[in-house]
């Protein structure tokens, strides 16, 4: 396995915005209450982790025999998404997509963010009104013009990036900690974002 769904509690994109890659995840893991997502799309989830504290459907847990539940106190030293990652890493994925975790407190959203500063982090995150992307080597997509683009770089900042198919080219542009381009655009066709040196996030609104 290299590829995984890690699902999490919180708000969660519609189903058809992923389910053109559902076919690529050889792992698919639902942490906390984003069993019920899963279980709403119609997937099996090969491993089941969280505290519980936020499933509203318990029955749910003894719904799929197949899979693996590892269940935690609720005082612990890491979130539900922390453990799906750091389980999805042990059994070999090496790609993982996040799903979930939008509105909800700040907090949490925050501490999605700061996962992907770390060795083991997301690949993508989506949630119910955007798709982030971390762009540690060239990332490509199809965008109709005016799409909004938002970039920023990882805490040790970024320079030597380089962009095609964006309004405001990133050529050239050196970012330290706290800096970040928002609201940049799509001509339209394909966009290209290459990091350079650091690694960058890549904001884009689904749907587009």
């Amino acid at each position: 396995m290299e590829r995984a769904l890690l699902v999490i509690g919180g708000e969660a994109p519609p189903r058809a915005a992923l389910e053109p890659l559902f076919g690529s995840f050889g792992a698919v893991c639902a942490a906390d209450s984003g069993l019920e997502v899963v279980h709403d799309w119609g997937l099996s989830p090969t491993l089941i982790v969280g505290d519980m504290d936020s499933l509203t459907r318990p029955e749910l847990l003894s719904a799929y025999p197949g899979a693996r539940i590892v269940c935690a106190d609720r005082a612990k030293d890491e979130t539900d998404t922390e453990m799906g990652l750091r389980l999805l890493a042990v059994a070999g994925n090496r790609e993982i997509v996040l799903a979930g975790g939008g509105g909800g407190r700040l907090d949490h959203l925050l501490a999605v963010r700061a996962l992907f500063e770390r060795e083991i982090r997301p690949r993508e995150w989506w949630t119910a009104r955007e798709r982030v992307v971390l762009a540690d080597r060239p990332f490509e997509a199809d965008l109709p013009p005016g799409t909004v683009v938002s970039v920023f770089p990882l805490a040790r900042g970024a320079r030597g990036m380089r962009s095609s198919g964006l309004r405001w080219p990133l050529d050239g542009l050196s970012w330290g900690p706290g800096d970040f381009g928002v609201s940049n655009e799509a001509e339209g066709g394909t966009m290209r974002v290459e990091p350079g040196e650091g690694d960058l996030l890549v904001v884009l609104p689904l749907g587009d």
